[in-house]
Formats: C-alpha cells, structure tokens, sequence
C-alpha cells in the first residue's frame, strides 16, 4: 500500500439530479453545476463515471465487473478482483489504473506500481512491461451498452474461477462484460448548441455582432452607450435581435440599417 499511497495520475507519453435547496447560489457554483457532467451512476460509485467511447480513456479509471467490484493490481505483477464496494464509494488505490489513449481502436493500461498491463502467453492479464509495445495494447468493443476488452491475443479480459484476472476467451460472454469508470473531470459545453455570436455575456454579445456587421472603415468599435438592461429585458421577451440591431443602428454601426 505505500506504493499507492505515492500514486498520482499524470500525463503519460507513449514509448514506441437536481438540487432542491432553495437557497441562493453563488454564481461560481452555479457555474460548476452547469459545467460538470454528474449522473446518479456516478455518484453512486463515488464520482466515477462511466466511460462510453475510446477516447475518454484517459487518466485515472478502473475497470468494474460487476457491481462495485473492481480489478486490483497485485505487488507481484498479477490482478484479481477486489472486495465489493459500498454504494458511493469509488475505487480504492490499488483499483486505479491509469489509460492511455493511442488511437480510435486501441488503448493501454498503467498500473499503480508504474507497469503496463498485457497479456502473457497462458493467457494471465500481467503487469510488467515498462513501455508500451504491441502486446500492451488493448482494443474497447462497445455494443448495445454493453462493453468489453480485447487483449493482443484476440481474446477477452475476464476473472476465472479463483478471480484472477485473464484474457484466455475468444468468444464474448456475459462474464466479458465490464465497465471502465473514469475520475478525469468531465466537461459540458454549455455554448455547444448556440451561435458563436451569442456566446458569452451581453456585453460580449453586443461586440460580437457590432463586429460582424460593422461598416466602419477603420474597424474601430462603434457600442451603444445606453444601458445594457434593456438587452437583458429584450432577451427575456424574445425582441433580443431587434434591440441589437436598434442599438446599432443608433450609432450608423450597421451595414443593414437605413
């Protein structure tokens, strides 16, 4: 365990619900609330959310069997499944790998005594490699919700019997199903589905369009001087356009304007 307790997630290089309180809230935390992506899944394995394509594997995660079981990484280089978790808690020290995404298909495991995974040949999930090379490289299958691991061995990662760790079946079952969970903050664009001219605050707003219909031959900003309120009421109203392009027009700021 000292070994874990030193682990800290990093950047790898590759080698070869709603909430009822009634409350004010400050604004920074509203922020927060609208930019974090939290479902009730996540918290109930203790913020770690599920991973559902390639790329998101990156940084700390753990790969789940199960119900909050999760593998573990031994000191001797091999894995098992480790004791199952309370609802809400996430994955203890030693159940933290850390991925490496390498392209759309593949990606690689790190684990926390600095080892990447692969797959030796009896077909035991190991960890002993101090870079990543092909046997190292797994491929994520996902289908209908569901995902899995595939090995170099064409062969899917599972726990026997004796809840170790291998990759010795080419045929997929229900004991090949798993989840990667993830701890790498997870951001929402709250600006994805709006204009690039409508993206910031009033004021920002304003400038944005005076900058894309301007007339002025200098190119020298030319704002209305008159109080912001009434974009805010105009926006409330759904008269937002009309007061920009009023606003504008009040100061000859606008191609459009007669």
């Amino acid at each position: 365990m000292s070994e874990y307790e030193r682990y800290k997630p990093g950047k790898l290089k590759l080698k070869g619900e709603k909430n009822k309180s009634k409350k004010r809230k400050h604004k920074s935390q509203k922020d927060t609330e609208q930019t974090s992506q939290i479902d009730s899944d996540s918290i109930d394995h203790g913020n770690w959310w599920k991973v559902s394509k390639t790329e998101d594997i990156v940084g700390p995660i753990s790969i789940e069997f199960g119900s909050h079981v999760y593998v573990k990484a031994l000191d001797n280089g091999l894995f098992t499944l480790g004791a199952p978790h309370k609802v809400g808690e996430g994955p203890s020290p030693e159940e933290i790998l850390t991925g490496v995404f390498i392209s759309e298909r593949k990606v690689a495991f790190k684990s926390g005594y600095d080892k990447y995974l692969s797959v030796n040949k009896n077909g035991v999930v190991v960890g002993r490699s101090d870079a990543i090379g092909p046997v190292e490289q797994w491929e994520p299958v996902f289908e209908e919700g569901k995902m899995a691991l595939i090995g170099w061995n064409d062969c899917f990662m599972s726990a026997d019997d004796e809840d170790s760790i291998v990759a010795k079946s080419k045929k997929a079952s229900t004991d090949h199903f798993l989840t990667i969970r993830s701890h790498t903050f997870k951001e929402v664009n709250k600006f994805k589905d709006v204009p690039e001219e409508e993206q910031g605050n009033l004021k920002q707003v304003e400038i944005n369009y005076v900058k894309k219909f301007q007339k002025f031959q200098d190119k020298r900003l030319r704002l209305c001087t008159e109080d912001r309120n009434q974009l805010k009421k105009a926006k409330d109203e759904g008269t937002f356009h009309e007061t920009l392009l009023d606003r504008r027009s009040k100061m000859k700021a606008d191609r459009y304007c007669k």
